[in-house]
């Protein structure tokens, strides 16, 4: 009898340790799952970090600029149409003459002004159209330098050498001259947030990209959250159970899955070719993007009124209250934070689409900032892969810094979802 309970213990202790054997191994495979996402995600990180944090600065030359009327080509100051059209880029070529006056051939002058960036002729205009005092002064001042000679000077250190790219043997004589003589100067790239898209890598910017996007998820938020909200609390609290409610849940679960290039697509038909609506606006992709996001909006607020306890629902119509009162002064109260979260978070989604917004036209090149959700515009996206498909090496420092941006807006959008849920969630 003893050896028999002896026997069992020992099997059952044998049992024991290796279910804790496998419960540690379970435990470990799990710290390894998450420690190798978390290095790949940093590894990602870095990646883009180390190849955008360079578009941040952007390098200046010091020039002595006269600001000579004849050169500029102004007979009359109080002209403001003279003033816009004068040669700005005439003064910058001489003073680039003045500083390097043994540059006499014309092959070389043109590789000598092109160092200076197209950019500098628009500081100037601004300039002189601020204060027309300027007109017949000399002044010393920073002017933009080109994206290939910026890229040069950002490389100086690699290890594998300074990038050359475009640049000329005489030109990099030049470049190396005014760097020793202090002339040229790194500082903050204000060009990456103030200035839409341009040809020119040293100008271009993010802020109409960065706007385009903000008023194309206002156009989505305003439009599925409403939408979705309604549609979840029709679904949940008034509709039938029957197969035509079964068939719309399945639908819209199917549609939370489709891929987006098929409402991008479905965007066309409908809103560009039936409504023959501009492309590349706001409010088109708004519209599309609102079709996209709908099923998560509904998926999602669904959820949050199923997490409301029937007791509320109980409560509140035994007091007398109406099933209209009961929804709105007690259901959706409860269920915001989860409706709010989930539309967030689908917000989100939207802002990193790509695909739909490319088929309604928003990959055309803009320059000018749009101001409303009819004006052209493009999204940080499509910016992003507008970008990437550049020729010239300052636009892949670009992309990555504009990759960062994206990243941290679509990080702050998480964590208010975060915050939200949290501030306004209430324990029962």
């Amino acid at each position: 009898m003893n050896s028999t309970i002896n026997s069992t213990i020992e099997l059952v202790n044998k049992n024991l340790a290796k279910r804790y054997a496998a419960e540690k191994r379970f435990q470990v495979y799990g710290i390894l799952s998450i420690a190798f996402g978390l290095f790949c995600l940093l590894l990602l990180f870095t990646d883009i970090i180390s190849k955008g944090i360079g578009a941040f600065t952007i390098h200046y030359v010091q020039l002595e600029v006269t600001f000579d009327e004849s050169v500029l080509d102004i007979n009359d100051s109080s002209d403001a149409m003279q003033l816009a059209l004068a040669d700005y880029q005439g003064v910058v070529r001489e003073a680039l003459k003045k500083r390097f006056p043994t540059v006499t051939h014309r092959p070389e002058r043109r590789r000598l002004y092109s160092l200076v960036s197209n950019g500098a002729t628009y500081h100037l205009q601004d300039l002189v159209q601020e204060d027309l005092s300027l007109l017949g002064q000399t002044r010393t001042l920073w002017v933009l330098l080109d994206d290939d000679v910026d890229t040069y000077l950002k490389s100086r250190e690699d290890r594998s050498g300074p990038f050359i790219g475009r640049l000329k043997s005489e030109q990099i004589e030049w470049i190396e001259s005014l760097y020793k003589e202090g002339e040229i100067e790194s500082r903050f790239n204000r060009w990456f947030f103030t200035s839409g898209d341009s040809r020119e890598p040293e100008m271009a910017g993010i802020r109409g990209a960065f706007i385009g996007s903000l008023l194309t998820l206002l156009v989505t938020l305003a439009l599925s959250f409403p939408v979705g909200v309604a549609a979840a609390v029709y679904l949940e609290e008034y509709a039938p159970r029957n197969r035509w409610t079964d068939l719309i849940e399945v639908n819209i679960n199917n549609l939370a899955a489709v891929p987006s290039i098929i409402f991008g697509l479905l965007g066309v038909a409908i809103f560009i070719n039936f409504f023959s609506m501009p492309r590349s606006l706001p409010l088109v992709g708004g519209l599309v993007l609102t079709l996209m996001t709908l099923p998560t909006i509904i998926i999602s607020s669904r959820a949050a009124i199923k997490a409301v306890p029937p007791s509320i629902r109980e409560a509140a119509l035994g007091i007398g209250a109406s099933k209209m009162q009961m929804i709105l002064h007690h259901v959706l109260p409860l269920a915001m934070p989860g409706m709010l979260t989930g539309a967030i978070i689908g917000m989100a989604q939207a802002l990193g689409e790509t695909a739909p917004l490319l088929m309604i036209g928003m990959v055309a090149f803009v320059v000018d900032i749009p101001t409303g959700i009819t004006d052209p515009a493009t999204v940080l996206p499509v910016q992003i892969f507008l970008w990437a498909d550049s020729p010239e090496r300052a636009f892949t420092e670009r992309t990555s810094a504009a990759i960062m941006v994206l990243l941290a807006f679509l990080i702050i959008m998480n964590t208010l979802a975060v915050w939200l849920r949290k501030r306004l969630e209430r324990r029962w």
